[in-house]
Order: structure tokens, then sequence, then C-alpha cells
């Protein structure tokens, strides 16, 4: 028998979020729910608040209200500095590869945290990340678009996180490296990981998510599971456009 969502372990489980940029209110009541070891995929136009979801969950927005559980703990209370000591990694669209750094002096700049949790190692990001030890001497600016973004995915990998923050991974990438992070996440998912996917990219997304949120204005406007997709190709349609 299949274990639905609701009987999963939660991995990050969002109740009523609420949350402020400045005197924006920019999220409405999200209710959100990642079981371990799930891929979940936070489908919307631009502007409909996905990364601002993820902003909130990382403390990062200028107010939050409401519940925000990750593996049973509540952050209520927790300094965003230790957010990431409790086992997630956010990867922003930002990237935040450090140009006068080595491919792998940026890989191996974060700390590995006592989350309980086994980082990746070296060896196995380089088997999963192929192009990053071929560059492992080239300087941050080198790197093409795709290979800084991977590099921003492995690098979080090493710290020992278990669930993933990845905002619109696969934008702007040529459809090579989009499939390579494509594979880099179903391994992932097989591993164990739990990982939120922030996407417009419904075509990559749609191979990756177990479940599917559609976001429009800061609110959850639809929820559906991967079998459900071809049932939901119409209100998807007038939703995002696809």
């Amino acid at each position: 028998m299949t274990t639905g969502p609701d009987l999963m372990e939660a991995a990050l489980d969002i109740r009523d979020l609420n949350a402020w940029y400045g005197e924006s209110h920019v999220l409405h009541g999200v209710d959100l729910r990642g079981g371990a070891g799930e891929t979940v995929c936070l489908l919307g136009r631009n502007g409909a608040g996905r990364s601002t979801t993820l902003r909130a969950i990382m403390g990062l927005t200028s107010a939050r209200r409401g519940t925000v559980r990750v593996f049973g703990r509540d952050l209520a209370g927790v300094p965003r500095h230790r957010i990431a000591s409790m086992g997630v990694g956010y990867c922003p669209e930002e990237r935040g590869i450090f140009a006068s750094l080595s491919t792998r002096e940026n890989l191996l700049l974060p700390p590995k945290l006592s989350t309980g949790f086994e980082g990746l190692t070296l060896e196995e990001i380089d088997a999963l990340f192929p192009n990053l030890k071929e560059r492992a001497s080239s300087p941050g600016t080198r790197l093409s678009g795709g290979e800084q973004q991977m590099l921003a995915l492995a690098r979080i990998l090493r710290t020992g996180a278990r669930l993933l923050l990845l905002d619109e991974i696969s934008e702007g990438l040529a459809p090579v490296i989009v499939q390579a992070l494509g594979r880099a996440i179903a391994a992932l998912r097989a591993r164990g990981f739990s990982v939120l996917l922030v996407e417009q990219n419904f075509r990559f997304s749609a191979r990756l998510a177990d479940r599917f949120y559609v976001m429009e204005g800061g609110r959850i406007v639809e929820t559906f599971a991967r079998a459900e997709l071809d049932a939901k190709r119409d209100a998807l349609k007038r939703l995002l456009g696809v």
C-alpha cells in the first residue's frame, strides 16, 4: 500500500504562513507539506510568492507569521543563522559563487553540520557532477552559468543538509545542463533527500516531483499528485500557460 503524504514523516510542514517585506503583505495563509524523501514542486507565475515562500522558511523576510516545522521542529524563535544546522540547505537564484576562489575552494567553503545526516563526500559529488571535477581549479568567474548552478547545489550537499530548498535552478540554462541537474535531483531523491523545488519550467519539474502546489497571489490555489497531471492539464494551462 502506498503511503500518502499525510501519513509520511514531514520534512517540511507549513501552516497558515504569512510573510511581509516591509509593509507589503506577500504570503497569505500558505499551507504546504513535504514528506521525508519526497520531492515537492511549487509552481506559479513570476510574482506569485514562490521565492518568498523559501525566503520565509529561512527567516529572510522582514516579518513572518504562521507555523513552519522542519523534521518536526518548530522554527518559531530559531535565529536565521541556526536554520541551516537543522538540516536545511537553501539554494537561491543568486547562487553566491565566490569569483576569487576556485571551484574546489568554493565547494569546501561551507562547514559540515552536525545534522545527523551524512553529507556527500567529494568523491560522490564528483560522480554526481563530473563537470565540477574537470573544472576543480578554475576560478568561479570562469564557470558557465550551468556549472555555477551545479556548484551552488554541490556546496549544500557537503554540509549534511537533508531538506533542499531549490529556487529556479533550471532558469536560463542550456538543455544539456538542465538534464544533468534533473538526473542529480532524481539521484538525491533516491538517497532519501527531501526537496522543495520552486520552478517555472514545468517540463523539468513534471519528471521529478511527487506532488505539486500551484501558487497565485501569495496563496496556494491548486494541489495535486504526479498521477493527477493529465487530469489537471486545463487548470495548469489557465494558471501557468503551459
